[in-house]
């Protein structure tokens, strides 16, 4: 069985409510935890929310790194979508953490694109 891809699903709790409310360092954050999961960086968008909260997406040749920050409850919601084998995407889900001060985290790994495997629910068209 071949998967195309792996999506990390991440709750970040518990983090600097500052650094998630900042839309420069969330965009740089991003950036870097693209970087040094050796993903080719495409572009980026971020919007900083008023009163508060960063939405954002970068934009990588194998897929995306995208946030939600909800600073008021010091929360985050980060995806992390990379292709092929030459991106680890836990190398940027350990910077996301440590780079907004993460006390609590999870996440979930899902196999995107799985070849070889029956279709299960939804609907198909």
């Amino acid at each position: 069985m071949v998967a195309l891809g792996k999506h990390i699903l991440a709750e970040f709790y518990e983090c600097d409510a500052d650094a998630i409310n900042d839309v420069r360092v969330v965009e740089e954050t991003l950036l870097r935890a693209a970087r040094e999961a050796k993903a080719t960086v495409i572009g980026s968008s971020f919007h900083l929310f008023e009163p508060h909260g960063v939405s954002g997406v970068v934009v990588i040749s194998e897929s995306h790194l995208a946030i939600h920050s909800w600073p008021e409850y010091a929360y985050a919601a980060v995806d992390i979508f990379t292709c092929g084998e030459d991106v680890d995407p836990m190398v940027a889900f350990t910077c996301l953490k440590e780079h907004f001060g993460t006390q609590n985290a999870t996440y979930q790994i899902v196999q995107r694109g799985q070849l070889g495997l029956p279709t299960l629910g939804g609907k198909q068209s």
